[in-house]
């Protein structure tokens, strides 16, 4: 493993927002006022280094503010390029084939985001006052219309918001027949006898009501799942879940060299050793949900999920600080440590995972390095997800 170094960012080139958390008049106001920019971070740093071999679309936190932004990483270091300043957390990210990112607000979330990081132009929609945005959005393959995955906050019911793609307006909404739903993704390709196109919906299960935020209430209720739509309907075409109700089902995660489909899992037993040692890792097969087995300990807490370069899953472990390793069958195969590791994502043989200690980039054959930040500044937190932009 290469020598970890640390990740401190420059910051002194990113805005800083008047409140980490305001309404939405006041953060269009105030960001007016502002005169807030895309090219926030600016030309002048990228000509003064070598080309990136990847650039990332992120969200993160530092000290008084949160943004957006681009991230170019290479074989020596990672910097901000550009980036755009956010009224509160993001969450779940998505590109468009124009190049334009779509990001959500973090549940109990109330906004939803486009940003064209080439010419600065920003669309936002704010959600009605009786939903809620639970943090994740995906583009149909036309790329005509937008699925957001939303909370009833008068029945505490999940909801696929329908969108058009252009006004990012709901033209409809469909139940997603359990509580909490959170990740989301189109098939690409059929699985058992759920064909290719159908919306996977991960179900949290855990119930959530305005009173509770994100406090976590009723566990005893808790009713995760995962489930298969039909895209131009809403109608279900499956539903499966775990034998252990405590496992809530959160992010997905598609694996073409298997055909599988992996499912990063959080416990919520009441009983402390049993949600330490529970699987952080489902596998769908089109039939049925395998949880992993031969799993360490990883304190039963999956943050982001991807497909590992040449077949299986790779699940970051915050509070374990470790990226977990599994087969496409769900069996543990080894840890890789990396200090709060979350935000992971895999293109081209290459994958890249956030953490503490810098930029960890896995490649296939297997080489493992962990990059540092451009220079040492003001600390930022990456959020939960990332996605490579270019």
């Amino acid at each position: 493993m290469a020598h970890l170094w640390d990740s401190q960012m420059p910051m002194a080139i990113e805005p800083k927002a008047t409140s980490v958390r305001l309404n939405r008049r006041d953060w269009l106001s105030q960001a007016a006022i502002a005169g807030l920019s895309p090219w926030l971070a600016g030309t002048a740093l990228a000509s003064q280094t070598a080309s990136p071999t990847n650039t990332l679309i992120a969200s993160w936190q530092s000290p008084n503010s949160n943004h957006i932004g681009l991230i170019d990483v290479d074989a020596s270091q990672w910097r901000i390029s550009r980036s755009l300043a956010l009224p509160t957390r993001a969450h779940g990210l998505a590109v468009e084939g124009s190049g334009s990112v779509l990001a959500l607000a973090r549940r109990p979330g109330d906004w939803l985001l486009r940003w064209q990081p080439s010419t600065g132009k920003t669309q936002w929609q704010w959600i009605e006052g009786d939903r809620q945005f639970n943090g994740h959005v995906e583009s149909s393959p036309q790329g005509d219309t937008l699925w957001t995955t939303e909370t009833n906050l008068e029945t505490a019911q999940g909801l696929l918001g329908v969108r058009e793609r252009n006004s990012l307006k709901k033209i409809a909404e469909w139940s997603t027949q359990g509580m909490d739903p959170h990740a989301l993704l189109v098939l690409p390709q059929s699985l058992g006898q759920i064909p290719a196109g159908s919306l996977i919906v991960a179900n949290g299960g855990i119930p959530t009501l305005p009173e509770t935020g994100r406090v976590k209430r009723g566990l005893d209720r808790m009713d995760a799942s995962l489930i298969a739509l039909n895209p131009h309907t809403g109608a279900v075409l499956g539903q499966w879940r775990l034998a252990d109700p405590f496992l809530s089902i959160r992010h997905l995660a598609w694996d073409p060299v298997s055909r599988r489909l992996g499912i990063a899992l959080q416990a919520e037993h009441l009983d402390s050793a049993q949600r330490l040692a529970a699987p952080v890792l489902a596998v769908w097969n089109g039939e049925q949900l395998l949880p992993a087995t031969a799993q360490p300990s990883l304190r039963g807490y999956g943050g982001d999920i991807c497909a590992l370069p040449g077949g299986g899953f790779a699940v970051s472990c915050p509070r374990a600080d470790t990226l977990a390793l599994f087969t496409s069958a769900a069996v543990w195969r080894q840890n890789q440590p990396h200090r709060q590791v979350c935000a992971l994502t895999e293109q081209r043989n290459q994958l890249w995972a956030s953490g503490q200690d810098g930029v960890l980039s896995m490649t296939t054959p297997p080489t493992i390095s962990v990059v540092s930040s451009a220079a040492n500044a003001e600390r930022l937190q990456f959020d939960n997800h990332w996605l490579n932009f270019n």
